[in-house]
């Protein structure tokens, strides 16, 4: 067993320089796509409630150095607390055409049935769904919509970074996001080349949204970016990762807001990748480092191990923030051990049962994926 466990931890360490590996060459080798390529756009932002800093957010979409676009916002509700500054959007951009929709009740993922709703209403032929916490620069969708220059690409995705963080919650939000979520994402679609998305930021033609069955064939999942993603790849188009990195405002997130969060997340990873969920843990190098240090019983090897584990997983992650440039986890570095037992509490959690939380609603997912609500009230996002 101790053997065991010490090439679990050296594979662990290994696993890391790979990663950043893999972050350094993909960041090296950009796309090289035609920026003149500017057809129509339509942004679809589904809303719920109020996120930090959320206008700010807003008005960074309305500022895209982008010749024709529009943008939707959808809500469930006519009374939801976000429409205020919706309107005020409104009078502050005269100039930019910005509709507020309300969507009916469609399926049990609220956020699929508003991008529904929404891409009814779209007028034009590309698509763009993000996000109601997401800030982003002016040249975002430039960046996004010119892979869609090749007839083989069906959707273009983005990966997202941490921002703002002023808790100690939104801190481990940050480093989750930065140095525990981006680099195996990363590797799935650069390297492996899966087929899923991410809701941070979906950039897709209307005819093979319509193709796959519109966001009504993913209304009842909790990860209806995944299974998006994924039914665009089963059409036979391309599924590609854009080197933009989205700006996540965090702001004030408790604690107890990012564990359900997280442990949504990864029960919905292991329904939907049941096969990735398990070797998912050789990415734990702390905690499998210090389960080793305890098996050993204290001794000297086990010290030494946990000391160069700690090295490769700062080193790394340091690294590969450099590449992204994620401020927040640099500046928080120092946490990042608390982050990765964090990160392995919540795949332990999600390991066993079905139930997931959402804003204080309770919800199953089945075997396929798809939400099952205890309480009446339906599930805003995925």
């Amino acid at each position: 067993m101790s053997l065991i466990l010490i090439l679990l931890t050296l594979v662990s360490g290994i696993y890391w320089v790979l990663a950043w590996w893999t972050v350094r060459s993909f960041f090296h080798s950009r796309r090289d796509d035609p920026v003149d390529y500017t057809p129509p756009v339509s942004i679809l932002k589904p809303v719920k409630g109020l996120d930090p800093e959320m206008y700010e957010n807003f008005v960074s979409f309305c500022r895209q150095d982008y010749p024709e676009y529009e943008i939707l916002f959808g809500v469930m509700e006519p009374d939801d607390p976000a429409v205020p500054l919706i309107r005020q959007l409104q009078e502050a951009f005269p100039e930019r055409p910005i509709r507020l929709i309300l969507a009916p009740p469609l399926g049990t993922n609220n956020k699929a049935s508003i991008l529904h709703a929404l891409a009814k209403e779209a007028r034009h032929p590309i698509l763009v769904a993000s996000d109601s916490d997401m800030r982003v620069r002016p040249d975002y969708l430039r960046r996004v919509v010119a892979p869609l220059a090749d007839p083989q690409v069906g959707l273009v995705t983005c990966l997202l970074r941490g921002a703002e963080a002023r808790s100690p919650g939104a801190v481990m939000e940050a480093l989750e996001l930065g140095a525990n979520f981006l680099p195996p994402a990363l590797m799935g679609l650069h390297v492996f080349k899966m087929s899923y998305a991410f809701g941070a930021s979906i950039a897709l033609r209307r005819e093979d949204l319509e193709r796959m069955g519109g966001f009504a064939a993913v209304a009842d999942y909790l990860a209806d970016d995944y299974q998006t993603g994924a039914r665009i790849g089963a059409l036979g188009r391309r599924v590609v990762l854009s080197d933009y990195l989205m700006d996540n405002v965090l702001g004030d997130m408790p604690l107890d807001e990012v564990w359900d969060r997280h442990v949504r997340w990864l029960r919905c990873a292991r329904v939907s990748r049941p096969r990735e969920y398990i070797p998912m843990a050789i990415t734990f190098t702390v905690p499998l480092a210090l389960l080793t240090l305890l098996w050993l019983g204290l001794s000297t090897a086990g010290w030494l191990l946990l000391a160069e584990s700690l090295l490769v997983r700062v080193w790394s992650a340091w690294q590969i923030a450099g590449y992204t440039d994620d401020r927040e986890v640099r500046r928080n570095l120092l946490w990042l051990p608390v982050s990765d037992l964090l990160h392995a509490a919540y795949w332990a959690m999600a390991l066993v049962g079905r139930r997931v939380v959402w804003r204080g609603q309770v919800f199953e997912v089945d075997r396929e994926g798809r939400l099952v609500p205890e309480h009446s009230r339906p599930l805003l996002n995925g």
